[in-house]
């Protein structure tokens, strides 16, 4: 037996508004709900639930990296930074093998979260 696929990632954030601001209106991430009276939201991206909350505890804060999966990389890169998106780097390539390529680029949300963009691409074919 072994655990099952990931399901649900928590996000620290300082300013729940904000950061819902952030993830539906820029980034564009279906957003599912808000509980009432309590510092958290939730949205879908693909499989896994979002939940962007203020730690209830020092215990639960921390950073995390989240990978959103794109078809086209340099179109939803000039997408993001015409929405105001700061990126640490432009599209590079991470790795490639005899079938693919691996492109990212970096960015950040309003609590330091480090975000990136990822999407692969036949190989020779970069930005």
């Amino acid at each position: 037996m072994s655990v099952g696929p990931l399901s649900q990632v928590h996000i620290s954030v300082d300013d729940v508004d904000r950061a819902v601001e952030f993830y539906r209106d820029v980034l564009q991430i279906p957003f599912l709900f808000r509980v009432p009276g309590q510092p958290m939201a939730f949205f879908q991206s693909g499989d896994v639930r979002l939940y962007l909350g203020v730690p209830e505890t020092p215990d639960f804060a921390g950073r995390v990296t989240l990978y959103f999966r794109v078809d086209d990389l340099d179109a939803e890169h000039a997408r993001l930074r015409e929405r105001g998106v700061e990126f640490l780097d432009g599209p590079h390539l991470v790795h490639r093998d005899e079938v693919t390529e691996l492109w990212m680029a970096f960015f950040r949300d309003p609590d330091g979260n480090n975000l990136a963009l990822t999407s692969e691409r036949p190989p020779n074919q970069g930005a």
